[in-house]
């Protein structure tokens, strides 16, 4: 059974691939992900934001009384802790790059163009295979147009591009009024993949302490469905590769993916409940899964059901969702109770 994939210039031996989290911020973990048969793993996520808030505060400590002894500075600790993050960040990279034999991209969110650039240049140095920029930002300064946001974007990737040679994944939202045409502004400014979607980890109110909650909570199956959309539309038109995110959780969550069009598959949710060991569940449902078809390899599934190869491409718009609704027959409640789901 031939699982090889092609993603951003990159062959992997299987289209499952590790997303970034917990489980991949560790050597020996990472070795196991990879004897389960990932194909790729992407590495924590680098805040430069947090390390260079971590930078002033280093700086605003030592320089309160430095001058007030010829000894002063010799009590200053070195080094500082967010030069310490960084460090142990690349050695990861470093360490992964060279024990791994599947890719090790490196995952990054900076707060600056600049920091985005100087990050990107220091883990392409290390051995990332590739890079993802991860574009975790809120737009909540309220002044900001839908447009001045998507050209910060473009002006990272193009950053980013003009400084390092190795293939750039974009992590991106589904909070663009344009999702298409975005993407294809993002593969023009230098993009390789598009990493559909990034899901945000928005706050919970606690009525009774009346604070806000900060609370992880893991993805869902049913979240497939928006960036399942954008992979079948996107599929075949747009010039770069196209990495599904969200909600995978069985080996049906990972075709329902491949014949939208993705070329590749990320899950964390499910190894973080599951274990590591859950990715070989994936792999090994999804070869079973093209053994009953008689598919020797993933070129005959991949897109089938992309919007363009669609008999009926309406159906990925609003005349299935007109449908949808006039196909939905309420049932009454019986003794109190709420009916059962209707699957349409």
């Amino acid at each position: 059974m031939n699982l090889t994939t092609p993603y951003m210039g990159l062959l992997l031996h299987s289209p499952l691939v590790a997303s970034a989290s917990p489980l991949t911020s560790e050597l020996p973990k990472l070795l196991a992900l990879q004897d389960a048969g990932a194909g790729a793993v992407v590495l924590p996520s680098l805040f430069a934001e947090q390390l260079e808030a971590q930078a002033r505060r280093d700086e605003a400590l030592s320089g309160a009384g430095a001058h007030n002894s010829p000894e002063a500075a010799s009590y200053l600790p070195a080094p500082a802790r967010h030069q310490l993050q960084a460090v142990q960040y690349i050695d990861l990279v470093r360490d992964a790059s060279r024990q791994l034999a599947i890719p090790v991209i490196a995952s990054l969110n900076g707060a600056s163009v600049g920091s985005w650039v100087n990050y990107a240049r220091q883990l392409e140095d290390a051995g990332a295979a590739a890079l993802e920029l991860n574009m975790y930002f809120v737009a909540a300064d309220l002044s900001l147009d839908g447009r001045a946001v998507e050209q910060r974007y473009l002006d990272i990737v193009a950053a980013v591009r003009q400084r390092v040679r190795i293939p750039l994944a974009v992590k991106l939202s589904p909070y663009f009024s344009a999702p298409g045409h975005f993407a294809i502004e993002l593969a023009g400014a230098g993009a390789d993949a598009l990493v559909l979607f990034n899901r945000f980890y928005q706050p919970d109110i606690d009525t009774v302490r009346l604070k806000i909650r900060k609370q992880l909570e893991l993805s869902h199956p049913s979240e497939m469905r928006l960036p399942l959309l954008w992979i079948a539309i996107l599929h075949g038109r747009i010039n770069a590769s196209l990495a599904a995110s969200t909600g995978v959780h069985s080996a049906d969550d990972v075709v329902q993916y491949l014949l939208a069009g993705a070329d590749v598959v990320m899950t964390t949710s499910a190894l973080l409940e599951h274990g590591v060991g859950h990715m070989r569940t994936l792999v090994d449902g999804l070869k079973q899964w093209l053994a009953q078809r008689d598919m020797d390899d993933l070129t005959r599934m991949r897109g089938l059901l992309a919007q363009g190869n669609c008999a009926r491409p309406e159906e990925y718009q609003r005349a299935n969702y007109i449908d949808i609704l006039q196909g939905y027959q309420s049932t009454p409640a019986h003794n109190g109770q709420m009916p059962p789901v209707r699957h349409i």
